[in-house]
């Protein structure tokens, strides 16, 4: 099974770090652990959650950058209208990648089987606008190593559908860089980017967590700040299937 290097030194750092937490806010700021063997700096943007009415800009912004980005689509009510973006997504070069069809904690962390079942309405909501093929990467709503799922599913829940995910030859990703744009405390745009360079300062690769909902307009703001910045620090844009193909190539 191909996993990043970098999401297994997270899941690690990040289980030491956070024992346990009641707050499903998708936000579980982890660290990353660099090297002498670390490759050239790469960032990865991810945007969970869309798409939304603020996709299309988003995606507006990041055709004019050039730059890349990996999508981690849910098929909630509230975005179906949205959904023929996928394909839009999918044409401009940007990896589509799964997240969940309801995002709700007390549904999807039920059970395995009860996940599956969600991922499973997730992809056929999806397969309208690109092949399901395509669709083989995933993040776990709250994180791989989420505590908040355990009063829903028990407290080895995680384990196994991170074992099962690699079964069906698929791949997860978490994240080791935070905008925080999704919290309650709704932070304006230069707020996300303050996030973003503390989180990432002196990692050599960085994941970024964004999200494309319609309540993060601040998101669309923050972006062209985001990229120029990574840009200046001398980072070099990519999604996390390419990424994944860059680390396995030097091994």
């Amino acid at each position: 099974m191909l996993l990043v290097i970098l999401v297994t030194v997270v899941h690690l750092l990040y289980h030491q770090e956070y024992a346990e937490t009641a707050i499903p806010n998708d936000c579980f700021a982890v660290s990353a652990a660099t090297g002498e063997t670390a490759l050239p700096k790469q960032v990865c943007l991810t945007f969970d959650d869309g798409p939304s009415s603020n996709t299309q800009p988003l995606l507006d912004i990041l055709a004019r950058e050039k730059v890349p980005a990996t999508f981690f689509v849910c098929a909630q009510d509230i975005n179906q209208e949205y959904l023929p973006l996928v394909r839009t997504i999918r044409q401009q070069g940007h990896q589509v990648a799964m997240h969940s069809a309801t995002h709700r904690y007390a549904t999807i962390y039920r059970s395995p089987e009860a996940f599956w079942q969600d991922i499973k309405t997730l992809r056929q909501a999806l397969e309208p606008y690109l092949s399901l093929e395509d669709l083989t990467w995933l993040r776990f709503p709250g994180g791989s190593t989420n505590t908040v799922s355990h009063k829903y599913g028990g407290s080895g829940i995680m384990k196994t559908l991170k074992a099962q995910t690699e079964e069906k030859g698929w791949h997860w990703i978490d994240w080791n860089v935070c905008g925080e744009d999704a919290t309650a405390s709704h932070p304006d745009a230069d707020r996300i980017l303050r996030n973003i360079q503390e989180d990432a300062e002196d990692l050599t690769t960085c994941v970024v967590l964004l999200h494309d909902t319609k309540a993060t307009g601040e998101t669309v703001k923050a972006l062209p700040q985001i990229i120029g910045w990574f840009r200046e620090k001398g980072y070099t844009f990519c999604t996390v299937e390419q990424l994944a193909e860059l680390q396995s190539s030097r091994e």
